[in-house]
């Protein structure tokens, strides 16, 4: 028998403290946006919370002017952010408001409108991240900023002379200002709203109260802040009740005192967030009871079409397939059938009218085929083998995967790679495409033992830890156990083994209007990897000197 670590305890009843907060919490754990928080700015100063918003935008502002991440993530936050601000600084110098609160929103206006002046001109023909409703979200706020900038002419903001003379703002050639024209003409026209556009319904401006379509789901309106107070309008177009109202209200006041003031893009979360912690924990092969309250939630939240992230959005293969997996892994063994209205010739789309297919999707259609055991077996071997030959096809030469739904690499790999090797169950040849994803994590490691695309961050490296223990490849075993080891003894440096992992630091990656972070599904994703190292005796034996017994393991 292996020496198992004392911290294994920890890591475990902090799985376990993890399942019970989610019982408690039907909303779900999502970091503050940038872009959602500036819309209530911008378009909802009477919520409480106003101030806190405000002061939150200008402690996120960097250095250099933007919001956001790198890599062109910076563009969405930060048109939001600036749009929000300029709209503050009119409400200010009407209030006749201090100097001081003048002088920071001028400040910050000014050196944001300088960072997209900047990254406009020079990325005017180069494409932004594909997160949701970019194509809309940028045009449209160019245009709104461009109006504001045309005012200053005529109505003068001091400290903003500069840009009364400054040439529009370029939109890039990704935006699709036609389209976003022609949806908000046939919003007008009483025609149809699609249910995946709810999730967006700010992009219509004064139109969305027209939406007649739209309706909220307790009280939230697509899941998102910005839309529901786009719902609520101000012109009395709506057919929306008074009962609605009130309840969106209500919504509201609850997501921002969650967030005491800031909000996030997407609330709530719970079948995703449920099916992403359970799944992510059994990755970590720990043996957790998970609660039945969980389960029976996650049962509800399947229809004949699959499951929604949450009660009010649509339906989509993504979460569809985690609630089937999360079920599996609890006992169950749910039926499939939901899921082959997303087949298309070589793969799964997420919605019916995808643009572009998502290879994390798929990985969690594959595994969710390998761990359900369906009276049509046929047909799930035939989707299984299609699957598994589009993740190879998709696969980079490097051996690393990319997706839509999140900015690292580290997280597509990862699911591609676990559920390649899952496949193995149904007679999938995939060892080659693993081998090349373990590769690739043990050439891309820093020098401190973290993963990370933009800095070493403890969720790319828990997903690094997943791909390199929890898959088996004939690679080098003394290399894979040795940067293992150094993967841990980083997560382990962080925020310690279990019970504090609350303080970890979290940077947003997962892709929504701007980039966000699941908390808990983090969390489990951090646990699991731990616990795979900890229950790994070659791990265990390569890890650095001083990691092998923290010293804030006796106060436990």
């Amino acid at each position: 028998m292996h020496w198992i670590p004392p911290w294994t305890d920890s890591v475990k009843q902090a799985a376990d403290s993890l399942l019970a907060e989610l019982v408690s919490d039907d909303m779900g754990q999502v970091s503050p946006s940038v872009y959602e928080t500036a819309r209530l700015v911008a378009t909802a100063p009477r919520l409480d919370g106003h101030g806190k918003r405000v002061c939150f935008l200008l402690d996120q502002q960097k250095g250099d002017g933007s919001w956001g991440a790198p890599d062109g993530y910076g563009l969405v936050p930060t048109l939001s952010a600036v749009e929000a601000l300029l709209t503050e600084l009119r409400r200010v110098q009407r209030l006749a408001a201090g100097a001081v609160q003048y002088g920071l929103l001028t400040g910050a206006v000014a050196r944001g409108l300088a960072w997209l002046s900047a990254w406009l001109s020079e990325g005017s023909r180069k494409p932004f991240p594909d997160t949701i409703a970019a194509e809309f979200i940028v045009p449209w706020l160019i245009g709104d900023i461009n109006r504001q900038l045309g005012r200053l002419v005529s109505e003068p903001l001091p400290g903003l002379d500069a840009w009364s003379t400054h040439p529009p703002l370029p939109v890039p050639a990704k935006g699709d200002e036609g389209l976003l024209e022609r949806i908000r003409s046939s919003v007008r026209d009483r025609h149809v709203l699609p249910d995946k556009l709810w999730h967006s319904l700010e992009i219509l401006g004064a139109d969305a109260a027209g939406a007649y379509n739209v309706r909220p789901v307790n009280g939230a309106v697509g899941g998102s802040p910005a839309a529901t107070v786009a719902w609520q309008g101000t012109d009395g177009r709506s057919t929306r009740t008074v009962d609605q109202v009130l309840t969106s209200t209500r919504y509201l006041g609850a997501v921002q005192r969650r967030g005491l003031g800031p909000v996030p893009g997407i609330s709530p979360i719970t079948y995703f967030e449920r099916a992403w912690t359970i799944s992510a924990l059994a990755t970590g092969r720990m043996d957790t009871q998970i609660p039945r309250e969980l389960v029976d939630s996650l049962r509800q939240g399947l229809s004949d079409t699959g499951a929604p992230a949450a009660p009010g959005l649509p339906t989509d293969s993504d979460d569809t397939a985690g609630v089937l997996y999360a079920l599996a892994r609890a006992g169950d063994q749910p039926s499939p059938d939901c899921l082959w209205g997303y087949e298309a010739d070589s793969h799964f789309r997420c919605f019916m009218d995808e643009r572009t297919p998502s290879t994390s999707t798929n990985a969690h259609i594959l595994e969710t085929l390998a761990a359900l055991n369906p009276t049509d077996r046929i047909r799930r071997q035939d989707a299984a083998e299609k699957v598994a030959a589009w993740l190879r096809e998709n696969q980079e030469p490097d051996g690393k995967w990319w997706d839509k739904w999140h900015a690292s690499p580290y997280y597509a790999t990862a699911c591609c790679a676990l559920a390649l090797n899952r496949s193995a169950t149904l007679g999938i040849d995939a060892v080659e495409a693993v081998d090349g994803a373990v590769r690739w994590v043990l050439d891309t490691q820093r020098a401190d033992g973290s993963w990370g695309r933009w800095e070493g961050t403890d969720e790319e490296t828990s997903y690094a830890l997943h791909i390199l223990l929890a898959t088996h490849t004939p690679g080098d075993r003394t290399a894979l156990t040795h940067a293992a080891a150094r993967g841990c003894a980083f997560l382990l440096r962080q925020s310690g083994p279990g019970i504090d992992d609350r303080d970890a630091h979290l940077p947003s990656l997962w892709h929504d209007k701007d980039l966000y972070a699941p908390i808990a599904v983090i969390r489990a994703a951090r646990l699991a990897a731990l616990h795979l190292a900890a229950t790994d005796p070659d791990v265990m034996a390569a890890l650095p000197e001083g990691n092998s017994a923290p010293a804030w393991v006796g106060g436990q």
